[in-house]
Parts: structure tokens; C-alpha cells; sequence
């Protein structure tokens, strides 16, 4: 819960009172727009949009496919979805890669109802552990010792530091830099944000991602490395003056760099709702479920919103930008 609408506590109990039907109406509008079978042959195909919904109510509940088949027996009722999959045909499609796209392309789209709210954003990286262990040998201190680890995937965000929506995620292994996905995100963010300000730590303090921060005229508030000189070795003007401004201005650094800890609460908020572990063993089905709690997260975001900021959230709204599959273009 963010904190400019935490002060509000009728609006926030409200929220919590209504969400689940709420993100129930609000993930069928949003799997609406993704239209088409993704296979043409064999018996007739579920609905793509019904498999997501199902793949993303599923993560909500923290529960198995079993548990929640009969709530998306009721949504089918209710003509939420058109047909209720398997528990089988569920976990079939969290394993495939060709699902990771429109996952992705749904957590954006579930951020635009905020455009116009979020100017200053946040971006870092957190870890998921899954259910599966690595092993590795430990020869410290004399001793040949096996040891075991869970292997865990790398969430790489950009969020608003207002309401803490995600607007662009990537997901990775887990010895993954942070640094190179500050263009990515940052780019994606900006096809539908008006960034000012992008706040991150020192792990994205590189020349190129000031620089491209600069070109899209975004003020970059990440601090500088110990190690740091005010002469970077390519001799770039850049580099030079932002290490002077931020070291003779460190109050007004240290005021608008503490937002940044916005995206470690975005983190809190999805890892104590719906856990801080993938429960699929399979590396496909655990990026897309990382996906589905990012997904998750932001639904619940705009409900929220909905009765703190009085946001009418509305998806899809050209008629063009609803997402086909391959197979309904060739169609």
C-alpha cells in the first residue's frame, strides 16, 4: 500500500473489502484484449485470454490449480471467462515461452491506467527462490564439503514511487547485472509515461545509462560509486558535471534519492501477498509465474487507487492495441 494512499483507511478497508471481485472484473477486461486459440489444429482450443486469466488468478490465490477451479467455475458463470481449463491444461501453458510476451505486454497495459499520476520512478532488482536446489562444493578451511542452495530468478522493475505501479519488468537469471536492463526499462516506461526522474542505486551509475537518462531528458538521481572520480576516463562532460552537482548539493540529493525506497516496498508488498518463493519447477513456468505476481501486484494496485485517487482504470483503449496470436493473424 503506497503511502499517499495508506492515509486514507476508509478508502484502503473498502479496498481490501471489494478486491477480490474487483480483480476478478478487472483481469477478465484486461485478458479481453488478448484475443485468438494459440494453436489452429486438433479439438477446438481454450481461449487464450481464459488460460491467462486462470494462469493469473491461480498465482493470486497462492494456491494449486485445484484449489481455485471452483472460483473459476463462478467466473465462468458470470461470463468472466467463457471456459473454465483444467488444472492439467493450467500448468501446460505456464510452461510455454511463447506466453512470457503477452504476460509481459499485460503488466504494462495494467500500469496505463496511472500514466497520467506517476512522474518519478524507481528501478532496482530483487530475487524469487524457487523449489529446486543447486549443489555446490565448499573446500574452506581444509574441509571437502557438499553443500546445497535453492536456485533463485532475478526481477528486474521500474515502478512509480507514488502508488508503486510497475510499468516495465524483466525477468533473468540470478547472476544477472542490474545495470544493463536500465535501458530496457527505461525505454519501455517511456512509451507511455511522462518521465522527470528516474531514481536508482549505485549499481546503474554507469556513463551510458546517464547519458541515455540525459537524451530522453530524465534527470538521473543515482549516486556514485566510492570509487568514483569526478573525470570519467572517456573524459565525457556529463559524467563531470553530475558528480560536481550532486556533491555540492547533498541535501537536495538525499531528499529526492530517499524515494527510491518506494521500489523496495514494491517489493515487500508482492513478496507478503503472494509469496516470496515460485512454486513451478520447470525455468519457463517460473519466469511466467514471476511475471503473473508482477501482473497480480499491479491489479491490486489499481483497485486501490480506485478508491484512494478515484482512478476509472479502462484497458485496451484503441481499438488496435489489443494483442493478437500468431495463429488468428494467419487466420
Amino acid at each position: 500500500m503506497s503511502e499517499a494512499i495508506g492515509r486514507d483507511r476508509p478508502s484502503y478497508n473498502q479496498a481490501q473489502i471489494k478486491e477480490k471481485t474487483l480483480f476478478l472484473l478487472l483481469l477478465a477486461r484486461l485478458c479481453a484484449g488478448i484475443t485468438g486459440p494459440l494453436h489452429t489444429f486438433g479439438r477446438p482450443p481454450i481461449p487464450l485470454g481464459d488460460v491467462l486469466f486462470a494462469m493469473v488468478f491461480k498465482v493470486y490465490t497462492t494456491k494449486s490449480c485445484f484449489w481455485c477451479i471452483p472460483d473459476l467455475e463462478t467466473a465462468q458463470k458470470d461470463k468472466l471467462i467463457s471456459r473454465t481449463p483444467r488444472p492439467s491444461t493450467i500448468l501446460k501453458y505456464f510452461e510455454m515461452k511463447l506466453l512470457t510476451r503477452f504476460l509481459r505486454q499485460l503488466v504494462i497495459e495494467s500500469s496505463l491506467p496511472l500514466r497520467k499520476v506517476e512522474t518519478i520512478f524507481a528501478i532496482d532488482s530483487t530475487g524469487f527462490s524457487t523449489c529446486r536446489f543447486a549443489r555446490w562444493v565448499d573446500r574452506r578451511y581444509g574441509r571437502r564439503e557438499v553443500k546445497e542452495k535453492r536456485v533463485w530468478l532475478k526481477v528486474h522493475v521500474m515502478c512509480g514511487v507514488l502508488t508503486n505501479i510497475i510499468t516495465a519488468v524483466e525477468v533473468t537469471g540470478p547472476t544477472a547485472n542490474d545495470s544493463p536492463y536500465f535501458k530496457v526499462l527505461l525505454e519501455t516506461t517511456l512509451r507511455n509515461f511522462r518521465v522527470k526522474q528516474i531514481l536508482g542505486d549505485k549499481a546503474y551509475s554507469a556513463l551510458k545509462n546517464l547519458l541515455l537518462a540525459w537524451q530522453k531528458k530524465v534527470l538521473p538521481v543515482i549516486p556514485f560509486k566510492s570509487n568514483a572520480r569526478a573525470k570519467h576516463k572517456s573524459k565525457d562532460p556529463l559524467w563531470t558535471r553530475l558528480y560536481h552537482f550532486y556533491s555540492l548539493n547533498v541535501e537536495w540529493f538525499e531528499k529526492r534519492y530517499h524515494k527510491r525506497s518506494n521500489v523496495e516496498s514494491t517489493f515487500s508488498m508482492i513478496k507478503r501477498k503472494f509469496d516470496s518463493q515460485l512454486r513451478s519447477r520447470v525455468k519457463t513456468a517460473q519466469v511466467n509465474e514471476a511475471l503473473c505476481k508482477v501482473l497480480c501486484h499491479n491489479l491490486c494496485v489499481i483497485i486501490h487507487c480506485m478508491y484512494g485517487m478515484g482512478i476509472k482504470p479502462e484497458f485496451w483503449c484503441d481499438e488496435e492495441a489489443s494483442v493478437t496470436t500468431d495463429s488468428e493473424k494467419k487466420g
